[in-house]
Parts: structure tokens; C-alpha cells; sequence
């Protein structure tokens, strides 16, 4: 093989990696963790052990040939055009980040019109510790008159906010700081001086990681105030008729469009169904406040907004694809609730308030739709949209009427448009102009693959226009699978330097996500979970058996938790893919109960506490179904230091089993980033070089001319 002397030259510098075996008894079943000891990433052996992983996997994806040029046209590419994303208008003025070609990181720009010169209000490239770790602004919520901006800023990527407050005229930082503020979701108040904000409990030094995002409150600040003596309002134990369990977030909501009216909120970690609570308004509610409850889980409503004195509920109780019902404020009565969005083919994927009309964010059949429902009685109305493509983002204002909406497809960059509620007409805002980066020699397309149970799973195929069907081509299969999350068309400039390659991308919209409604997400979830794996692995037989690609030139991968997808995909069919990437993956599940995140994710994947829990986590948990012997793809791990969401030692476990029982040539690295977390908060740079090591080291396994090193290479 070629990419042996590249290996030999590196092999000196892997580390030894002990077996511990760690055995535990669930409902019977004996289960052997050889490398629990690598979970515990504040000891010094594991700081060594992940270093020198780290050195190693750097020093062999260094020597790719070629990586260094496609570093070179991945940054190009990344700079050849402005994004912009968060859009929010309060008062007149448009907020929100933008990432300039040249810039590291997005700032946050304000607009007094959509005419006027845009302002900078924060740059976080301005900001570094004493350490040299770069910051990241997290989140923004500017006043209702738009007079200040509440934001959280948190260093090396591990979205361990702190909120601040500026004025929007002058972008003066005012005195306020609030730690523990990562889910602060800020809500102001009409006086544009007081807000209610999210907080997390303090830890003390022996505290658990499970116990980091746990009994969450909610508090009243007002500018100028201390954080630690401000009033409880809502949250865990602020409330004796509002059920709070300790793993549940709690939140305040406040918009002028129902200035009559609170909106008290309780999220149960990831699950998607809420708890919906409102009281006549109060802009100091205490523990003594009597909340309405207008739904709790059992009512299956997953979103709402609210507009005068009702509010309206998407639910999927009885309507897998979704329906939206109304109610009223001071007298809540679900039994009762109007029906005016009836469930449909089409999924709803989201409601949005604006002054004049509520409007309706639809997916039908992977397109993304556009409805309109006055409040003057009128039915509803569709929106037409200039193509067929993804709504990416859909704005409204309560104090506003009409919409903006950013638009994008594979293959079209997007652009942000204006929706005037008058005539319906969708006019370019010129925030952002068209991508510089032609795509035009670049097609998609949408076909379906037959699952191992007979179900039609789509699949996304992105390439180079008039591709011969030979299967030669490099291929990078991609899936998520979880929360209902769907993975819509999204326009990637980097993506030009692995396709103009001869690449091709493609996209499986496996269950577990919400590609056709509750349904889908329900039937790739906790014991149904295999569908997700299966229906990748769908992709992946449909992309060889058309000949796009073949299984020495695919590739897998995984993000997050899409890390059980790729997982499960490797160690069921290692025969099926040349390559993976597992991205900041959930590899071991079984255990995954015990990261910081944990307790929030038991709804969406189970508990080890249950018998049924325990056999839907064993059967995901891709570092437990690695068999010694086996002959592996290639796999290039990563993860981010500072992860609050999947932590750093899934990583390491996975590639240390990996590593131990692969049979075959092909190298196991673990790519280690010491300024980064979950990704959210990298800075261009550090996502550039990082699609850079996976295109190099993908078209390097996938046989790609010009990407092996030649015999003898040092």
C-alpha cells in the first residue's frame, strides 16, 4: 500500500494504550470497557495519551501531499464572499453577524434601515486571554426599541457565555457581566432597561459533569444591577403550581406583539415537546405568581408565537407532519384550541409572529415552502418563493409586518429577501450579495434509496455536471439522524475543492430526523435506532450499486450525533466504505448519560437506568460493537478540547478500541483542536484547516492520483 511509509514514519510517535478493563452488570447483561480510564481527560496520563494523538495524526496529515494547496483553495474559496446569518430587526434597526472575507470570526453589525451603512458592535478578534484562546460571540438579543444589545461572548469555542450589554448607537460595552449564562435566552422588557435571562446553577469544585446545565432559573436584571442579589422569577423551585424537573430548561418570554402577557417555558433537555405556561403581565412575576398552563408534553406541541391576546401552537398530536392551533391567552383551553393549519402532505417545520400576519415555514418533499395566515380572518396564503430551494431562515417582527427570509439550494449561495405583506412580492435586500464562487458546473440531485425494511430513505447527490456513472469517483456520504433535526440543502463554497477534484457529496436524510414529520424522527430514536444506521447504509449501496462511486472510493461520516450513524455504520459494514469521519461523534453511548450533557439527551436516546433504555444504548453504541480483527476503514476522529456537548473522551475511547483491533493498513487518527469545542465558536481558520485535513485525508484513502505518498516518502 502507498500510505505505508507515511505511517512507518509517524508510528514511533503513537502512544501505548493500556487496557483497563472496566466490567459493569446491566438487566444481566456483562458489559467490558477496556478504556474507561481515558474518560478522565483532566488526569495527567490522558493528557499525555491525547497529546501525543494528536502529534501523530498531525504529523501524517501534514505529509499528504497536496494538503497544503488544498488548505490554500478551501481558505480561497472561504473568502471569496460575506455570509450573513442571525438576522433580527427591533425598532426599525437590522442586527446581526456577519463573517467578511479576510475576517477569522463573525462579528455583530447593526443597520438603521436596510439603506443605511451597517456598524460594527462587537469583533471578537479583538479579543484573546492571556493564553492566546480566541473568542466567540454566542448569541445577541437586542432591546424591543433596539436600543441595547444583550450578547453572550465565551472563549475557545466552549459556549461558556458571559452575557454583556452595549448601547446600539454608540456600541459602548456597559458594566454588566453575568457568568453561567450559555442558555441565558435574554427577553427584554418594554423600559428597555430590565431583562429576564436564563442562569445556571454555580458548581463547586467536586460537583459532576452531569451536573453543569442542571436546576436552571430564571432572574430579573435590571441595568446597572448586581447578578448575584437579582430576584428569582422562574425556573427550578421559583414556583410552587410550575412542574420543574431538574434536568429541565426554563425560560421567560416577552414579546410586544401579546404586551399583555408572559410566556413561561419548560424544555425537558433535547425533547422536542414543551411545557407551555402564561400569566398576565408582570415585569416582576415571583414565587407567589399563579401560571396558566396552556400545554405540557402530552400535548405534543414542539413551537409557538403569540400575537395580541392568542397564541398559537404547532403540535404533532395526531398530525405527524404537523398542524397549528390557536388559542387564547387569558383563558387557555386546549380541548377547545381552533385548528387553522390542518396537518397536511407537507411537514410544518416552524410558525413566526410578525405584526401582520402569522407566517408558516413548510418542507414538501425537501423543498422549503412559504404560508401566510392574516389575522384578519382571511385563509391561508401561499407565498411564492423565486425557487426551489431551502428557506434557511425565516424573520419576522412583532412590531413589523411582512417576513425576511434567507434563501439558498446545493448549488445557489444564499441571499436574504424582504417580503412585502402588501403585495406578497420577495424582494433581494442586498445584505449579502451572490457568492463570487461559481458553481455552475456543479449539479444536484434528489433520488430515494430502499432501507433494510423497505422504507424509501431520500438521498442528496451533489457532483460535477456530466459525470460518467463509473463508479471511480471519490464519494463523501454524510447523515445525521437525530432530535428531528432536518439536514436541508445548504450552500458550501469549500465543498468546490473536493468536488472540482471529481468528487461527490451526497447527503442521506435518514430517520431520526424530521424529513417527514414525527413519524421519521420517532422511527430513528432510542430502540428504533438501527433504522438510522440502516438507512445510511442504504445510501451508501445505492451510491455504489449506480455506480457513482464504489466501496474503495466511499466515504462516511458523521457529526455529533450523527456519530452514532457512521459508527454503526463501520462496525456493521466495514466492508462497505474506504474512509470515515467521526466529527466531535457520540461513539459511546452507554456512557454518554455521564457527559455534561447527558441528563438532557436521556430523552432522545435512554437511560442505562431502564431495561429498555439500556438495550436501545447498547445496540447504538458503536465502541462496543468494535470487534477485534476486523478489517476497518480508515478513520480520522476529531474533537474540540472545550466540547460541551459530546466530550472529548468519546473520541479518544473510539479511536483507542480502533486502533487496537483494526486488521487492517489503514491508519486510525484522532485530531485533536486545544482552542475549540463542539465547532460552534471555531474561528474560519480553524474550520478551513480542519476541511482541509478531511478532504486530504479523504481523497488520500479514496486512491485520489496525487494524494498517497510515494514509496519511501519520510
Amino acid at each position: 500500500m502507498l500510505f505505508l511509509p507515511l505511517l512507518t514514519a509517524a508510528q514511533s510517535k503513537l502512544p501505548k494504550t493500556p487496557v483497563r478493563d472496566v466490567t459493569e452488570d446491566y438487566f444481566g447483561v456483562k458489559v467490558v470497557d477496556p478504556y474507561r480510564w481515558l474518560e478522565n481527560t483532566s488526569d495527567p496520563e490522558v493528557v499525555a495519551w491525547m497529546k501525543a494523538q494528536n502529534d501523530y495524526a498531525r504529523s501524517v496529515l501534514a505529509r499528504i501531499p497536496g494538503r497544503d494547496e488544498l488548505l490554500a483553495r478551501i481558505t480561497s474559496l472561504d473568502n471569496a464572499g460575506s455570509t450573513i446569518s442571525g438576522v433580527q430587526v427591533w425598532g426599525g434597526h437590522y442586527f446581526y453577524f456577519k463573517t467578511e472575507p479576510g475576517s477569522d470570526n463573525r462579528k455583530l453589525f447593526v443597520r438603521d434601515s436596510l439603506t443605511a451603512p451597517e456598524r460594527l458592535l462587537v469583533d471578537p478578534e479583538k479579543m484573546t486571554t492571556a493564553e492566546g484562546v480566541h473568542y466567540s460571540i454566542d448569541y445577541f438579543q437586542p432591546s424591543i426599541d433596539g436600543t441595547f444589545v444583550a450578547y453572550g461572548i465565551s472563549p475557545g469555542g466552549s459556549e461558556e457565555s458571559i452575557l454583556h450589554v452595549l448601547e446600539s448607537a454608540t456600541g459602548k460595552v456597559l458594566s454588566d457581566s453575568i457568568d453561567r449564562a450559555e442558555f441565558a435566552s435574554p427577553a427584554w422588557l418594554p423600559d428597555s432597561k430590565t431583562f429576564f435571562y436564563t442562569r445556571a446553577q454555580k458548581l463547586g469544585p467536586d460537583a459532576p459533569p452531569t451536573a453543569k446545565y442542571q436546576k436552571l432559573k430564571v432572574y430579573r436584571h435590571t441595568l446597572g444591577s448586581d447578578p448575584e442579589t437579582e430576584p428569582l422569577v422562574f425556573g427550578y423551585e421559583a414556583n410552587s403550581n410550575v412542574k420543574v424537573d431538574e434536568n429541565d430548561f426554563t425560560v421567560i418570554a416577552y414579546s410586544p406583539g401579546a404586551p399583555k402577557y408572559l410566556i413561561g417555558l419548560v424544555i425537558h433537555g433535547v425533547k422536542r415537546e414543551i411545557d407551555i405556561y402564561t400569566v398576565p403581565f408582570d415585569g416582576n412575576p415571583s414565587a407567589n405568581t399563579v401560571w396558566k398552563k396552556v400545554a405540557d408534553q402530552s400535548d405534543e406541541v414542539t413551537g409557538f408565537d403569540v400575537h395580541a391576546d392568542q397564541i398559537y401552537l404547532l403540535s404533532h398530536k395526531g398530525a405527524s407532519r404537523f398542524k397549528v392551533l390557536r388559542l387564547s391567552l387569558g383563558a387557555p383551553d386546549l380541548a377547545h384550541a381552533q385548528v387553522v393549519v390542518p396537518a397536511s402532505e407537507v411537514v410544518v417545520t416552524g410558525i413566526s409572529a410578525a405584526e401582520d400576519a402569522l407566517y408558516i415555514q413548510d418542507l414538501d418533499g425537501g423543498i422549503g415552502r412559504l404560508r401566510r395566515l392574516p389575522y384578519a380572518g382571511a385563509s391561508v396564503q401561499p407565498v411564492k418563493l423565486p425557487f426551489d430551494g431551502a428557506i434557511q431562515s425565516l424573520v419576522t417582527s412583532p412590531t413589523t409586518a411582512g417576513a425576511w427570509l434567507e434563501l439558498t439550494s446545493w448549488t445557489k449561495s444564499p441571499l436574504w429577501y424582504a417580503l412585502d405583506s402588501q403585495t406578497a412580492k420577495l424582494t433581494d435586500t442586498a445584505l449579502v450579495p451572490p457568492s463570487p464562487v461559481d458553481f455552475s458546473q456543479i449539479e444536484s440531485e434528489e433520488v430515494k434509496c430502499k432501507s433494510a425494511d423497505g422504507t424509501m430513505v431520500p438521498l442528496s447527490i451533489i457532483h460535477k455536471r456530466g459525470m460518467a456513472l463509473d463508479g471511480s469517483h471519490p464519494t463523501w456520504l454524510s447523515g445525521y439522524g437525530a432530535y428531528g433535526i432536518t439536514y436541508d440543502p445548504s450552500f458550501q463554497p469549500t465543498w468546490l475543492a473536493f468536488l472540482e477534484k471529481g468528487g461527490i457529496y451526497a447527503v442521506a436524510h435518514v430517520r431520526g430526523g424530521g424529513e417527514y414529520g414525527e413519524d421519521w424522527h420517532q422511527s430513528g430514536q432510542k430502540l428504533t435506532k438501527q433504522h438510522t444506521i440502516d438507512d445510511f447504509l442504504a445510501g451508501a449501496e445505492y451510491l455504489v450499486e449506480h455506480k457513482y462511486t464504489s466501496a474503495a472510493h466511499l466515504a462516511g461520516e458523521g457529526t455529533s450525533a450523527g456519530g452514532i450513524t457512521i459508527g454503526g455504520a463501520i462496525t456493521q459494514r466495514p466492508d462497505l466504505f474506504g474512509a470515515a469521519l467521526i466529527r466531535v461523534g457520540d461513539s459511546d453511548s452507554l456512557r454518554s448519560e455521564t457527559m455534561a450533557s447527558g441528563p438532557a439527551n436521556i430523552p432522545e436516546f435512554g437511560t442505562v437506568k431502564d431495561a429498555d433504555g439500556f438495550k436501545a444504548l447498547f445496540a447504538m453504541d458503536a465502541y462496543q460493537h468494535v470487534k477485534t480483527d476486523a478489517r476497518y476503514p480508515a478513520v480520522l476522529l476529531s474533537t474540540g478540547v472545550n466540547d460541551p456537548r459530546v466530550a472529548p473522551w468519546q473520541a479518544a475511547k473510539m479511536t483507542a478500541r480502533l486502533q487496537a483491533s483494526t486488521s487492517s493498513d489503514k491508519p486510525i487518527l484522532l485530531r485533536v483542536d486545544y482552542d475549540a469545542g463542539h465547532g460552534i465558536g471555531s474561528t474560519k481558520s480553524q474550520r478551513d484547516s480542519e476541511r482541509a485535513d478531511d478532504v486530504a485525508f479523504l481523497l488520500w484513502q479514496l486512491g485520489v492520483s496525487g494524494y498517497a505518498p510515494s514509496p519511501g516518502a519520510k
